[in-house]
């Protein structure tokens, strides 16, 4: 299997593969799932087909892409609550100006990491959405690799950097490769609540104490009060852009 071999096609130019796009695995830990806004996803996807997209690699499906249109007015705007709010205002208020567009989740199947293929889905995303007529692409992107630092601040995080000048973290060093730029941090991006019963069940996890708890795959500490019965997750993205008609 090869990087060439991926074909990125839109919903919009063939339906018949929406039956497929539940078969995407992800690599999210259980907990990420339970976001309320969450909910919006499937309404975001047949309200923009056009920008949902399913990669095939011989003929399987290996990865899709999730992405809405936003009100752009430019990058000093994009919202401190991120994925949340791009996602819930797409699906409340649809927008058909594409002047910009924002990635909710590039999801590609875990076992197939590390051969070029994020890269590969990423620029065929852009390829595809600047022949829309997309400007300004930006994306609240999950740094994964956060999740090893838990207590690390995020700003610091997003700023470290390899030898070569490319971020330390991978995903958002795919981003960078490919043309875009760190231009801010949605701190809130994320919202997950639930009670201390929810918790447990998502992450196994006693969640017996009130304060910060580090759970396995969250890339901040989980705020828990018991006395209130409750834990909130805040998690933080990192706002990249990609200016796809000209630099």
């Amino acid at each position: 299997m090869t990087a060439t071999a991926l074909e990125l096609h839109a919903l919009a130019d063939h339906p018949e593969l929406e039956p497929h796009w539940n078969n995407v695995e992800g690599a999210w830990p259980a907990f990420m799932e339970k976001d309320p806004v969450a909910v919006r996803y499937t309404a975001a996807r047949h309200l923009y087909p056009q920008l949902h997209l399913l990669g095939l690699l011989d003929g399987e499906p290996v990865a899709r892409v999730h992405a809405v249109p936003l009100r752009w007015q430019g990058v000093d705007d994009l919202p401190v609550t991120g994925w949340d709010a791009v996602l819930s205002d797409a699906v409340d208020r649809p927008i058909d100006d594409l002047t910009g567009v924002s990635l909710i989740e590039i999801r590609l199947r875990p076992g197939l990491r590390g051969q070029g293929l994020s890269h590969e889905v990423l620029t065929q995303t852009c390829a595809h959405l600047r022949s829309l007529g997309v400007e300004h692409l930006v994306g609240p992107v999950r740094p994964n690799g956060k999740a090893e630092h838990p207590t690390a601040s995020i700003e610091k995080y997003a700023a470290r950097t390899r030898g070569d000048g490319l971020p330390e973290d991978a995903w958002l060093r795919v981003h960078v490769r490919a043309g875009g730029v760190i231009v801010k941090v949605a701190f809130l991006s994320m919202v997950i609540p639930g009670t201390l019963g929810q918790w447990r069940e998502w992450t196994g996890l006693p969640f017996d104490r009130s304060g910060n708890v580090v759970v396995p795959g969250a890339l901040v500490p989980v705020h828990v009060d018991v006395a209130q019965g409750h834990a909130v997750y805040v998690e933080p993205n990192v706002w990249v852009h990609h200016h796809l008609n000209g630099r």
